[in-house]
């Protein structure tokens, strides 16, 4: 793997565990998802491959985060808004 993509490779996998903290599942279930996922490319060379890689890593990456803001907006409407349906 050239420099730049092992970088790029590591800086996603970083951020990738950092997201996994609040995962709902556990972040113990995230690391190992993650961990298996990353070692299951470990053996990819070519850079074009590399990239599409990288691209739905960071695609995972703003499902994760639409998740917890959606999970942070709707614990923040439960609190402020009364539950009209009876």
């Amino acid at each position: 793997m050239t420099n730049p993509l092992r970088y790029e490779v590591l800086n996603l996998y970083k951020n990738l565990l950092y997201l996994g903290k609040e995962y709902p599942k556990g972040a113990d279930y995230f690391r190992a998802r993650l961990k298996a996922a990353f070692l299951k490319n470990k053996s990819v060379t070519d850079p074009e491959e590399i990239k599409k890689l990288i691209a739905r890593g960071e695609f995972v990456m703003k499902e994760l985060e639409a998740l917890y803001f959606l999970r942070k907006y709707r614990a923040l409407k439960q609190r402020y808004y009364e539950n009209d349906s009876k």
